[in-house]
């Protein structure tokens, strides 16, 4: 079963592609062990980075050219970037994980190169190839491979991304692009354990519409979402919903969401606006595993209500990178607040999903990648 790309090696594509030979720059004012210990104590989430950073050019008669992992820090921009003008940019997230004996993995990468090359085809920019991509993240684990935490439910994440650099006004794809990765430790998602959430649902904005950006992990999609989120809070909601213009469910600000049907059928939106999920994909095919049939298709937001009402739905939760699982356990509008069943599902494979990540369970896919060998 799977809802995304053919979940092949990543290197089919890129067949006699010789690798890119890295320029390696080594930061002088890296941080001490003890720092980076002190940091490691308490990472949080996208508050502290690496000592280094990616960094790959692109040009139309160039074409990917001058790799090199340098200090990180910041990045030079011409005032005229069409990044700045057009918001011609995408990116992608994932995470490397300490085994118990010290060596470090990551999960598909495969699939987050492909999706990756998906979104650059809808932003006009070039698809770099996935053994790039992968080599990427293995050039940047060489010299950072520290910054890896082993703690608990701890990892490093990773995210690549890419952007047009050339600097120009006129409305066109951008003749010149950078590729960059950087990375972040992360602390556990979820400190007291995992723990419901309550879904404000967005009834004047939408996320992405028909024809648009919204299968694509791009910037904009999630500036778009930055009001509606806001306005979530406000509610005292964590996270919003967003449904297509027919009524039908989409997904979270940044996450995929999942029914769970009393026959024990799974069920997921899927359309062409809406983000395909890696981490929805692999939840999905550890249910099929088990047996429960997998469905793909439309879910209308009264489908949803009636479904909870009647208790022909039995679970609803949301999946994705950061978070992983997460079950919801309220869903609130204007007019109404109607409690949604937690069940044992999501949690369990949750727990599935990542044991195999950190090592801890067979990965009977293949799922895993070794970074540092």
């Amino acid at each position: 079963m799977t809802l995304i790309d053919n979940p092949g090696t990543g290197a089919d594509r890129d067949a006699g592609l010789a690798p890119l030979q890295f320029l390696v720059q080594r930061n002088l004012q890296a941080k001490n062990d003890a720092q980076r210990a002190q940091i490691l104590e308490n990472p949080g989430f996208g508050t502290h980075f690496t000592d280094h950073m990616v960094d790959v050019c692109w040009s139309v008669g160039g074409g990917w050219h001058r790799p090199r992992v340098q200090p990180y820090g910041p990045i030079s921009l011409d005032p005229a970037a069409a990044v700045l003008h057009y918001g011609q940019e995408i990116f992608e997230g994932i995470k490397a994980y300490r085994h118990a004996d010290g060596s470090i993995h990551t999960f598909r990468p495969d699939q987050n190169g492909r999706r990756l090359q998906r979104s650059a085809r809808r932003l006009a920019l070039p698809e770099l190839p996935v053994s790039y991509f992968i080599q990427s993240l293995r050039e940047l684990i060489k010299v950072d491979g520290a910054w890896v935490p082993d703690a608990a439910d701890q990892s490093l994440y990773l995210r690549p991304f890419m952007f047009a650099k050339e600097a120009f006004l006129g409305v066109r794809p951008a003749n010149k692009v950078n590729y960059y990765v950087i990375a972040s430790p992360a602390g556990a998602y979820f400190s007291g354990g995992v723990k419901p959430v309550t879904i404000w649902l967005s009834e004047d904005y939408a996320r992405a519409g028909k024809g648009g950006t919204g299968a694509a992990k791009t910037g904009g999609n999630y500036a778009a979402s930055l009001l509606p989120q806001a306005e979530a809070y406000e509610n005292g909601c964590d996270q919003v919903v967003f449904l297509d213009q027919d009524g039908n469910v989409e997904e979270l600000g940044g996450m995929n969401v999942v029914f769970v049907y009393k026959d024990g059928t799974v069920v997921t939106p899927m359309s062409d606006s809406i983000l395909e999920g890696i981490t929805r994909d692999s939840i999905l095919q550890l249910a099929e595993d088990r047996g429960h049939k997998v469905q793909g298709r439309a879910v209308s937001l009264a489908e949803w209500r009636e479904g909870v009402a009647s208790g022909d739905i039995v679970e609803v939760f949301a999946c994705g990178t950061a978070a992983v699982v997460t079950p919801i356990g309220g869903l609130k509008g204007r007019t109404f607040f109607d409690e949604q069943p937690t069940g044992s599902l999501a949690l369990s494979l949750r727990e599935e999903l990542t044991d195999i990540q950190y090592g801890r369970r067979e990965d009977k896919h293949g799922w895993m990648l070794r970074l540092d060998a």
